[in-house]
């Protein structure tokens, strides 16, 4: 017979899921800010995920675009830089503080993303499906440019792309790599247990600066760290259920600050529960 105490956990664990994914819908608006990566590569931060500004001669390139209501601003951003069109967007995920102004521009523009990525759209019935979608592999030529979407598998989603800018040896990540603990998605395929081995992947990219899905630009080395993070707290929780701990003996004894990510609930409340599930 279940444990209630664990009943219990999952559905609370369950519905909090629920609400980081509306919360991602009704977050306050944030101002937007225009900061320079490299070259012609920008990103503008604030209220939702960072979105890549790759400006060409040819027209202008966005990775992701935030909520619907940041289209506006987004466009202005992009005017302020260039006077070229933005032609196309390529999505990282599917959660709608990275694909919510996707709608309103694909009326001009091309929108882009991997195959699952829109199939989780489609079953949350979400607005502004891309009309092109890729398995494991793309790439967006434009004005003597280029652009490369991968798809490595599983992590925060079943349908991360990263996005690759050979020229500048820079990746866009969308969230599969943040500044602070992740937030494993299981409604949408997410996997604890595989996302390292996607991370081993992206690794092999050559790459030097990262701009990863929320936060700074951050450098490869900061991918690097966090990535051992992530296999350290898989091992440590996967030994200590091994050893017989229960779902709430980890989440009220498991530091991650010894892990090299802040101490904080997130991870405890929407990922752990997920995660000790996962694993065999």
């Amino acid at each position: 017979m279940k444990n209630p105490n664990i009943i219990r956990l999952s559905a609370i664990c369950l519905a909090l899921a629920g609400l980081w994914v509306a919360a991602s819908q009704q977050q306050q608006p944030q101002p937007l800010e225009t900061v320079k990566v490299a070259g012609n590569l920008y990103i503008i931060t604030g209220s939702g995920g960072n979105v890549g500004v790759y400006i060409t001669g040819d027209g202008v390139i966005l990775i992701d675009d935030k909520f619907d209501r940041n289209v506006p601003e987004i466009v202005a951003k992009v005017k302020a830089l260039t006077d070229e069109p933005i032609k196309y967007i390529l999505n990282t995920h599917h959660h709608g503080d990275h694909t919510g102004g996707n709608a309103a521009l694909m009326k001009t523009v091309e929108v882009i993303a991997h195959a699952n990525a829109r199939e989780i759209m489609v079953e949350k019935n979400q607005p502004g499906l891309p009309r092109i979608t890729f398995a494991d592999q793309t790439a967006v030529h434009l004005g003597g440019k280029e652009v490369h979407a991968y798809y490595f598998g599983r992590g925060h989603t079943r349908g991360d792309a990263i996005i690759y800018f050979p020229e500048h040896k820079i990746v866009h990540t969308g969230d599969l790599f943040i500044e602070s603990a992740p937030f494993i998605d299981y409604s949408s395929g997410g996997s604890g247990t595989e996302w390292p081995a996607t991370l081993r992947e992206v690794a092999k990219l050559d790459f030097e600066t990262v701009i990863p899905g929320h936060g700074p630009v951050m450098r490869r080395a900061d991918f690097d760290k966090w990535r051992k993070s992530m296999d350290s707290v898989l091992a440590e929780v996967t030994k200590r259920k091994k050893a017989g701990q229960s779902k709430e003996e980890i989440a009220s004894t498991l530091k991650l600050e010894d892990h090299g990510w802040a101490a904080g609930p997130f991870f405890m409340q929407r990922s752990l529960p997920g995660l000790f599930d996962e694993i065999k």
